[in-house]
């Protein structure tokens, strides 16, 4: 799995809601990144590499459960102890953890403003299919 980070600031920043009003995204960038993240997907579905991939909603819209006094409890979003969280996911089935850390790399290419790219990084995590998997 191909899991993506962002921040509350992340978004904010692409939908133009930023302190002094200025968007750090412009419409170009927004759209140069949509197109590389189409092409990306499109190539692994023609690859037959291609399982789904998924956006998340922004972290201002997350509840979070959790056991609070032996009760469950639940604590909505935003959560200033977190700088980032999953924006988005890829999952893939290929020929191996090599073949995989080649396509998540690829995803260090994809356009948008410079100060977000410094900041921007993909995990890639194998899927645990069984008991086995655990072991290390």
């Amino acid at each position: 799995m191909l899991m993506l980070y962002a921040s509350q600031r992340d978004y904010d920043e692409m939908a133009g809601k930023v302190p002094g009003g200025e968007a750090v995204w412009s419409a170009g960038e927004l759209a140069e990144m949509q197109a590389f993240m189409e092409k990306f997907n499109r190539d692994l579905v023609e690859s037959g590499e291609f399982v789904d991939a998924q956006g998340l909603a922004a972290p201002v819209h997350t509840r979070r459960f959790h056991m609070q006094d032996g009760e469950p409890a639940v604590t909505d979003a935003p959560y200033p102890e977190t700088a980032e969280v999953l924006a988005g996911y890829t999952v893939i089935e290929c020929d191996g953890f090599d073949r995989a850390s080649q396509i998540a790399a690829r995803l260090a290419r994809c356009p948008g403003p410079q100060a977000v790219r410094a900041r921007a990084y993909t995990d890639l995590r194998p899927i645990v299919e069984g008991r086995a998997d655990l072991e290390a």
